[in-house]
């Protein structure tokens, strides 16, 4: 094994089925993010983990929490969010045969992840189904030196 590779490491938490997980879900993946090296583009990852987990409690039952898995590898980062409905988000995989209507509030989460990720998708899991985007890794920000 060489010294200069890192390890995946993941993260996995259970999140409240309410609006209060979604500042939990971006503070772990921004915590989860903030010490590597070559690491995903925070913002983004935090923004559209709001979105997967906003999704996830809007379209399912409430009295099942969700569960947030981040995972960090050398090429980049994976985010899922596991929630208790097996039906499919239809808008993440589906053709866009149209843009959203922009003064609609709701339909645009899942085209941002579409248009921000590097690949994105969703698969079945034994309790409802995981809905997942992956970031590819960017070298970090030189410190300039003194």
């Amino acid at each position: 094994m060489h010294d200069h590779f890192k390890a995946p490491a993941s993260w996995r938490i259970a999140l409240p089925h309410s609006a209060a997980a979604v500042p939990v879900a971006r503070a772990l993946v921004r915590t989860a993010l903030a010490d590597l090296e070559h690491t995903a583009d925070g913002d983004t990852a935090e923004l559209l983990t709001a979105e997967l987990v906003a999704n996830a409690i809007e379209h399912t039952s409430g009295g099942t929490p969700i569960e947030l898995v981040v995972e960090l590898m050398p090429t980049g980062c994976q985010v899922e969010v596991h929630d208790p409905d097996p039906a499919p988000p239809a808008a993440l995989t589906r053709p866009v045969v149209e843009p959203p209507d922009p003064w609609q509030e709701h339909g645009r989460g899942l085209l941002l992840i579409r248009a921000l990720s590097s690949s994105c998708g969703h698969r079945p899991t034994g309790s409802g189904k995981a809905v997942w985007f992956r970031l590819p890794a960017v070298p970090a920000p030189r410190r300039p030196t003194e």
